[in-house]
């Protein structure tokens, strides 16, 4: 799962960017002022920092210019100031983007898709979590060595739940993930894979325990 780190003193603006993002699949970490990012930054090793500028006790310049001495983590500065000086200050200090308030999610998630597809390593040919192993180029999963029989849907939408372990996956989220957004059906297609794979993974499929029910939500994959 991807981890983002969060800092930006104003709460709302925070809450509000953490819940979105959250609920995008994103693991998220928050901080509310440059000191407390940068011990974050050293002791989680997020995978992109989202950086508000104006920040009590070290502003995001500084952080930025800290955080580029010490690791090539994604930065994406967040700034209410949009003159040509303060952007080319901002991306001088190491910011690999930056956005100006006000903006849109789909706005926000799209600079942070380009900014992480700039920085992507060569992605993993295998998924594994417990005695799950997916083999995705293969397409084929095994539990404890034994191959499962294993439904495409069904192997996409394990694929899924795993590569965002411990997050909360709402069925509207699974659907456009697993099915696509042209998909013509409702959540309870999810509802009904779900059952489907338990019986598959889980020792007890009445009372499982990798994939958890988050009642009036969706989903949560805890391996």
């Amino acid at each position: 799962m991807t981890k983002l780190l969060i800092v930006e003193d104003d709460q709302t603006m925070r809450e509000t960017l953490s819940y979105n993002l959250t609920r995008e699949g994103y693991a998220v970490i928050e901080a509310s002022s440059g000191i407390a990012a940068l011990d974050l930054a050293r002791e989680r090793k997020p995978d992109l920092v989202l950086l508000d500028i104006m920040l009590p006790e070290l502003d995001g310049l500084s952080v930025c210019r800290a955080l580029r001495h010490e690791t090539d983590v994604p930065i994406v500065l967040l700034t209410a100031r949009s003159g040509e000086v303060d952007r080319i200050v901002g991306l001088d200090s190491g910011a690999d983007d930056y956005i100006v308030k006000p903006f849109s999610l789909g706005e926000l998630l799209a600079r942070l898709r380009a900014v992480l597809r700039r920085g992507h390593r060569e992605p993993s040919t295998k998924l594994e979590s417990g005695d799950l192993a997916l083999d995705l180029v293969g397409h084929r999963a095994y539990r404890a060595d034994q191959q499962l029989n294993l439904a495409p849907k069904e192997f996409d939408l394990l694929a899924e739940l795993i590569r965002h372990k411990g997050a909360v996956l709402t069925r509207d989220l699974l659907l456009q993930r697993v099915w696509g957004f042209d998909f013509g059906g409702d959540t309870r297609t999810v509802d009904v894979h779900i059952r489907w794979l338990r019986e598959k993974i889980e020792d007890d499929p009445a009372s499982p325990r990798r994939i958890e029910t988050v009642r009036g939500i969706g989903y949560r994959f805890e391996g």
